[in-house]
């Protein structure tokens, strides 16, 4: 009974383990919302049309910016750095393990989309079913520009799934081997560090298999490899782009979870304080 007794650990307050839970509950449901947005969006390509200025003090701020000007990006982006932001805030605050549960939701939320979506594109359209005022003007044409935006992403999704299994499971290792290296400080280091490596990963594979196979690009429309690899180098540069301009975010996000879980600041602790 005494050894018994001497184990027994200070239970967590009342009020605290259900706030936490629901505030991971939280970020694992915008994590997969992003995921998922990211492989529905990601089919479009864009020009970057910023029209920022040139020249002058504006024009050394933008030039970072101004830099992509023409390119051609894939929409994803728009969502998809998000994801890296919250598997390092989710690493900082509960761990390598709830990280990893995480992008293993984002993984099965992701398959249920494409079998849904593959059903949806297959679903007999009802006559009714127009849009006059974007020149569909009977259901086969709907039927054509729904399959044309949907049918794609089982091929984006192909590649999204294998880059993105890679790439975060890879990014919230990175991120913990940083922090065993930085010895709990700079978070900056591990942040950056982790999704620097991570993104070009995810970037190779998933526009490298997109592109190359996806419908509409392939060698045989003009998409060579030369094509392709500066598709993907000018992505990368404005994910890494993306990620030194989150660093602020994920210290804020730091502070205000450790705020609202009432958690201790401790900038030289070396492990997660919700493990």
């Amino acid at each position: 009974m005494a050894a018994m007794s001497e184990t027994r650990h200070e239970p967590t307050p009342a009020h605290s383990f259900p706030r936490r839970e629901a505030t991971y509950a939280f970020m694992a449901a915008l994590f997969v919302v992003a995921l998922v947005l990211t492989n529905v969006i990601g089919t479009k390509l864009f020009v970057v049309d910023l029209d920022l200025p040139t020249t002058g003090f504006g024009g050394w701020i933008c030039a970072p910016l101004n830099f992509f000007e023409g390119e051609t990006l894939t929409s994803g982006i728009l969502t998809y750095p998000l994801t890296f932001l919250l598997t390092d805030l989710v690493s900082e605050i509960w761990g390598k393990r709830r990280a990893s549960i995480m992008v293993i939701f984002g993984f099965v939320m992701s398959l249920m989309m494409l079998g849904i979506l593959q059903m949806a594109v297959r679903l007999s359209p009802s006559p009714y079913w127009t849009q006059s005022g974007f020149g569909l003007d009977d259901a086969a044409q709907m039927q054509n520009a729904f399959s044309a935006v949907f049918a794609n992403p089982g091929v984006l999704l192909g590649a999204s799934m294998c880059a993105y299994l890679v790439a975060q499971l890879f990014d919230v290792r990175l991120y913990h081997f940083w922090w065993r290296v930085t010895k709990g400080s700079h978070m900056w280091i591990r942040n950056n560090g982790s999704t620097g490596v991570s993104q070009l990963v995810d970037t190779i594979i998933v526009n490298g298999i997109f592109l190359y196979f996806g419908t509409g690009f392939g060698p045989e429309n003009g998409w060579d490899f030369e094509r392709i690899t500066h598709v993907i180098w000018v992505v990368y540069l404005f994910k890494l782009m993306l990620a030194l301009i989150d660093t602020p975010l994920i210290y804020a996000g730091r502070y205000l979870l450790e705020r609202f879980l009432g958690i201790a600041h401790d900038p030289s602790r070396v492990s997660p304080p919700l493990r």
